[in-house]
């Protein structure tokens, strides 16, 4: 196995008698999707920025690709791409200057820059834009270029903070495919993010609350945890229920422990967690139910705003 791509340990930030952080402890594995989340004051930025080596702990040690941040914050922004809350393009430059400028701080020119730009542009859809100053750009691509100067270096880990905030639904699409294409290369991805539905395209979820740590797990422990559960929906593919069609069910759902309550329109599960048993029970119910009618299946999932809320809930004092 791997070693953790980010290990901290008794990470603490204090600005006088104020303590910003405290005691965080986390470790990232390579190659995933770590969600870090919080409400703003949480200490979100603060630990990001002391993982990246701009600012130094109180307390605690940090590893960032196996390098110390402490002692070598310089080192390990060579292995980093950072992405900030605001898109760190000079205004006054067209975006292909800025390119030239952010290559040249990592050693790129040439045929060899030329050949990964190509690359990054076509991704991010950035070719009519490679001539425009960013001030002059909507939201969504200059965030759209900001990902991809962080990208373009070919970093091992990157930084996110809140990369899709105030861009449109579509652009915030297409950051998490190219976010997912990254984590599927290889790369680790902490992102930050105040769209609690994008949790569910991370791999693993921390929760920060008032500087300390609250939530640890991956977002389906989440939701085991702190929700009442999935809603599994069983209604008959066609018109309305025959006679013996919940009875059908009923029996087949017994076969595999399960109880479903009556509904309007058809029967419903509550479950605590998914999983391929589940699956395959569903499956069956599909195939196999009497009366000829068939059956749709919708699961309604916990909404993360709800386990969110709850983890708070659990955390106060």
């Amino acid at each position: 196995m791997s070693k953790p791509a980010i290990v901290a340990r008794g990470l603490s930030k204090r600005f006088g008698d104020f303590t910003a952080v405290h005691d965080v402890a986390l470790e990232v594995a390579r190659g995933s999707i770590f969600a870090f989340l919080g409400a703003n004051g949480s200490g979100k930025s603060t630990t990001i920025r002391m993982l990246i080596g701009l600012l130094r702990p109180s307390a605690g040690s940090a590893f960032v690709d196996g390098v110390d941040v402490i002692r070598e914050p310089r080192r390990v922004r060579d292995r980093i791409g950072y992405l900030g809350q605001r898109v760190s393009l000079y205004a006054g430059l067209t975006l292909r200057e800025n390119v030239e400028f952010y290559a040249g701080l990592h050693g790129l020119a040439g045929a060899e820059l030329e050949a990964r730009w190509a690359r990054v542009r076509e991704r991010f859809e950035l070719a009519a834009a490679e001539g425009e100053r960013p001030e002059d750009l909507p939201a969504g691509i200059r965030q759209r270029a900001g990902l991809a100067l962080a990208m373009l270096h070919q970093p091992p880990i990157l930084f996110l903070d809140e990369p899709t905030a105030g861009v449109d639904v579509a652009s915030r699409g297409l950051f998490w495919e190219r976010i997912q294409e990254e984590a599927e290369s290889g790369v680790t991805v902490f992102v930050t993010t105040h769209f609690l539905e994008e949790v569910d395209h991370c791999d693993w979820v921390c929760f920060l609350e008032s500087g300390r740590l609250v939530a640890d797990a991956a977002p389906e422990e989440l939701r085991r945890r702190f929700s009442a559960g999935y809603r599994v929906h069983l209604a008959p593919a066609r018109g309305a229920p025959q006679p013996g069609w919940a009875e059908g069910v009923r029996a087949l759902l017994a076969g595999a422990g399960l109880a479903a309550e009556t509904a309007s329109d058809g029967l419903v599960l509550r479950l605590p967690a998914l999983g391929e048993p589940v699956f395959a029970v569903l499956r069956r119910v599909q195939r196999e139910l009497g009366a000829g009618q068939g059956a749709r299946v919708r699961i309604e999932p916990p909404a993360m705003t709800d386990v969110f809320r709850r983890i708070l809930a659990e955390a106060a004092p």
